[in-house]
């Protein structure tokens, strides 16, 4: 599937896709991190706004003026807010280029990240996609790669119980923080270089999902064209984690997530384990459940399931396929 027509569209070395929703300054702080680093002529930012419906797009265009950024920051605005797949996909359409960086708008990157992101996508040329190493501004490095959702790793979030997480340890999602690089499952893509062989090679990201669950699709369609996937650490870019969307924050206190995040992990689960594989994703997860609520009523565990999470799941058992929504 070619991105574009080489013969209208100037194609640059490389192409690096920010997607704002109503977080301008984090962009604007975000391209200031990039000033020193892109290459003007070969390398072009494309911001796009997800139809923010707030001043995003005023702002972002009087700070490309102010800093005279125009031979590298186009600003793209969607006239929809189709979520994180649509918003990208849309300004990887947008531009020709060798590879595309998707870049968070809650990140900063730091000197020489972007340049050496470049270097083993040179030397690596199996490799369909590969991310830096994401940390805290202090420089505390964070889990951003994983094993792939499955229902046994249902099972072990439900149940938030050691010994079960231990028992089936090789079915747990996060990886531990590794100094060196390594072929992740999956990654996160907050920060992620995506070669331009493999958008031809199997397409662009599935806009059937609004947010989350997307980056993991994506991860098991290139392995499944038997591309590889690397996690380069000697590239560092800061993720301000939750800058951008309100759901971490909303599981870590425990309220009920945007129904996005439930319509996204069932369409995950059927897509890739079938309909009968959502539902015994579904009934593992209760079993899960089950355990941590047995030990809840002990006294020897603190409650860590959101509000009206076992009714979400279900819910999204009936209609899994359908494109997830905002609201």
């Amino acid at each position: 599937m070619p991105v574009n027509n080489p013969s209208s569209v100037e194609r640059f070395r490389l192409a690096i896709i920010i997607l704002n929703y109503r977080t301008p300054q984090l962009v604007i702080d975000c391209l200031k991190s990039l000033e020193n680093q892109v290459e003007v002529g070969q390398d072009q930012v494309i911001v796009v706004d997800n139809a923010s419906g707030d001043d995003s797009v005023e702002r972002l265009q009087q700070t490309i003026t102010d800093h005279q950024w125009f031979s590298w920051v186009k600003l793209l605005p969607s006239a929809v807010n189709g979520g994180f797949s649509a918003g990208n996909n849309l300004g990887m359409k947008a531009v020709e280029a060798e590879a595309y960086l998707l870049l968070n708008s809650d990140t900063i990157v730091r000197p020489n990240a972007i340049s050496c992101l470049l270097e083993a996508w040179k030397t690596h040329p199996q490799v369909g996609l590969i991310s830096p190493r994401l940390e805290w501004p202090d420089g505390t490095p964070q889990i951003s790669c994983f094993r792939y959702h499955s229902p046994i790793s249902q099972l072990i979030d439900a149940a938030a119980t050691g010994l079960i997480t231990k028992l089936l340890q090789n079915y747990d999602v996060p990886i531990a923080v590794s100094n060196l690089p390594f072929e992740p499952q999956w990654t996160s893509f907050a920060c992620v270089l995506v070669r331009r062989e493999v958008i031809e090679d199997i397409g662009f990201m599935d806009e059937g999902y609004f947010m989350y669950f997307d980056d993991v699709d994506y991860c098991r369609r290139v392995h499944q064209a038997g591309w590889q996937i690397l996690h380069w650490p000697e590239a560092r870019v800061v993720h301000l984690r939750g800058g951008s969307s309100s759901v971490k924050s909303d599981m870590t206190a425990r309220r009920r997530p945007r129904p996005y995040l439930y319509a996204s992990r069932a369409r995950y689960f059927a897509k890739f384990y079938g309909i009968t594989g959502l539902w015994l994703t579904n009934i593992l997860w209760l079993v899960g459940r089950s355990v941590s609520w047995v030990r809840e009523l002990a006294g020897n565990k603190t409650p860590h399931t959101c509000e009206g999470q076992a009714q979400d799941i279900w819910m999204n058992c009936l209609t899994p396929l359908n494109s997830s929504q905002a609201d």
